[in-house]
Formats: C-alpha cells, sequence, structure tokens
C-alpha cells in the first residue's frame, strides 16, 4: 500500500494510492501518526480500503501533499553512510554510524518550497532514502529489524553547511529549519517496494544531475541501523530513519555550489517517486 497525507499545512488528511488513483481515505479517521502505527494502523487501513474502495473519493488535481507520515517523535538521520559521499567531503569512512537528529519542526510536504534560513549562505541538497518504524522497538536484533519496519519514503535533507560545521557544537543547527525535511510524495509499505538494498536514488538542480547512487552501496544497512539505533533509545512507531545520502552534495565539488532564490531542486528514489522544491529566500511574516 502506498498512504499519502494531502491538503493545507496543519490540515493534511490521509489517502492511498492504488495503482494511479489518488483516494481520500479521511473517513477512516485516522492521520497517520504514532497512535495509527501502533495500534496495528496498516492492517486495519487495509481492510478498510477493500470493504470501500468502490466508494472512496478521488483526489482533484493539483491538491497539495503533505509530510507522508504526521510529525514524529523523532527523525534521526545517519551521516557520512555512503562511501563516496565520505571521500568527497574528505571525511573518514565511519566505524560505526554517525547519528544526528533534525527537528521535527524541519517536516514539510514534498513539493512545499525550501525557505533559505535569514543569515544563511551555504544551503545544501541531499537525496536519502527514510524509514518509517512501524512499532515500538528496543534492543531489536539485526535479524529481527525488518519487522519494525512500517515503510519506505523519498527525503530531502537539507543542509545549511556553515550552520552544520562552522558553529560549533552538533550538526542539528544545520539540520532542522522550517522546511528542510520534505517527505514524500507517500510512504510505500515494504511489501511495495522489493530489494531496499537496490534503489536507485537521484537528485537535479535546475535539470542538472547532481546526484546518482544506489543503496546498494550503503555502509550500513536498513536492518543494522534500526537494530544499532535501538541500542541506544527506543524507537517508536512513525519515527523516520534517513539513512544517508551518496555522493554529489554541493559541499563535495570544487568550489563548493550553494543553492540560490529561484533554484529547483528535484529528486527520485526507485518506487518512492519524485518531489520537486523551489529555494526562496526566508521573508519575515
Amino acid at each position: 500500500m502506498k498512504l499519502f497525507r494531502f491538503g493545507e499545512p496543519g490540515q493534511e488528511k490521509p489517502g492511498v494510492m492504488i495503482e494511479d488513483n489518488y483516494l481520500d481515505v479521511s473517513a477512516f479517521g485516522e492521520d497517520y501518526n504514532e497512535a495509527f502505527f501502533q495500534n496495528n494502523g496498516l492492517a486495519r487501513l487495509t481492510a478498510y480500503v477493500n470493504e470501500n474502495s468502490s466508494n472512496l473519493p478521488q483526489i482533484p488535481a493539483g491538491v497539495r501533499f503533505g509530510s507522508a507520515v504526521a510529525r514524529p517523535s523523532k527523525i534521526i538521520c545517519i551521516g557520512l553512510n555512503y562511501a563516496d559521499h565520505a571521500r568527497e567531503t574528505k571525511a573518514a569512512i565511519p566505524q560505526e554510524p554517525i547519528i544526528f537528529f533534525k527537528a521535527t519542526t524541519a517536516l514539510c510536504g514534498p513539493n512545499d518550497k525550501v525557505v533559505i534560513p535569514l543569515n544563511a549562505t551555504k544551503l545544501d541538497w541531499e537525496v536519502e532514502l527514510a524509514v518509517v518504524i512501524g512499532k515500538e522497538a528496543k534492543y531489536v536484533t539485526e535479524e529481527q529489524a525488518l519487522n519494525y519496519v512500517a515503510g519506505y519514503a523519498l527525503h530531502n535533507d537539507y543542509s545549511e553547511r556553515a550552520f552544520q560545521l562552522e558553529r560549533g557544537g552538533q550538526w542539528v543547527k544545520g539540520k532542522s529549519h522550517d522546511t528542510f525535511a520534505p517527505v514524500g510524495p507517500f510512504l510505500a509499505t515494504p511489501d511495495e517496494l522489493g530489494d531496499v538494498n537496490n534503489l536507485r536514488l537521484w537528485l537535479t538542480v535546475n535539470g542538472e544531475t547532481m546526484q546518482d547512487g544506489n543503496t546498494a552501496n550503503l555502509i550500513f544497512r536498513v536492518p543494522f541501523l534500526i537494530s544499532y539505533l535501538s541500542q541506544f533509545m527506543t524507537l517508536l512507531p512513525g519515527d523516520i530513519i534517513s539513512t544517508g545520502t551518496p555522493a554529489g552534495v554541493g559541499l563535495g565539488m570544487n568550489p563548493p555550489v550553494y543553492l540560490q532564490p529561484g533554484d529547483q531542486v528535484e529528486l527520485g528514489i526507485s518506487g518512492l517517486g519524485t518531489s520537486r522544491q523551489e529555494v526562496i529566500a526566508y521573508a519575515a511574516n
């Protein structure tokens, strides 16, 4: 099943995608949040859709898509998880996963505009595979780990490199501005996706290909990451794990290239659709 959320910010409703049909399931009465996943929501939604498939309203064209999941308790990101990306940033290959957090207020729709923060100078892009947790996970073994996955989604881990690398402290400062976590267009359940270790990821800026990688090249793969993280924190239903980005970020270019107002960023992952963000400057309300 492919799950999406649609509507204006803060008023999103749940939907499901069946073949090429975008269907409104708001009558199901639940958002795609922690309670939904915790309480066997995927199975209950599947039953609801099967029983009501002929009566579900179609989504009109042009409707805004929100984040594929409602605001989770955590957005956990893995740094330098592709060897080519580590090399281009002149960083050592990690011996254990590098973990950082992204503020949940960064979450936005897949095609929303991305805002350059006030006083920012180095906005960068990062196409990533996001894993959505389906049930509470604590001290999970690697062999059990995939049983805790609700699904997968496309994520652009936007990063303000000066905030991230030149301001001291942790990376979170460069990762957490509003609009820095567009997730979607949909969440695909594992049965929809096939081999998660062989997915193409790509990203373009103004039509020029910047990133073109494959999850086959992950240093730490999804089952290991879930098991590893669960040794340090409880993963809750709906939590997002963003698994890292392949080579081709602006920071790694010579000289570095960063996003400017008016730039168009498009990205995709095999089986997880595409998203597109226009870059705009921050403007006070």
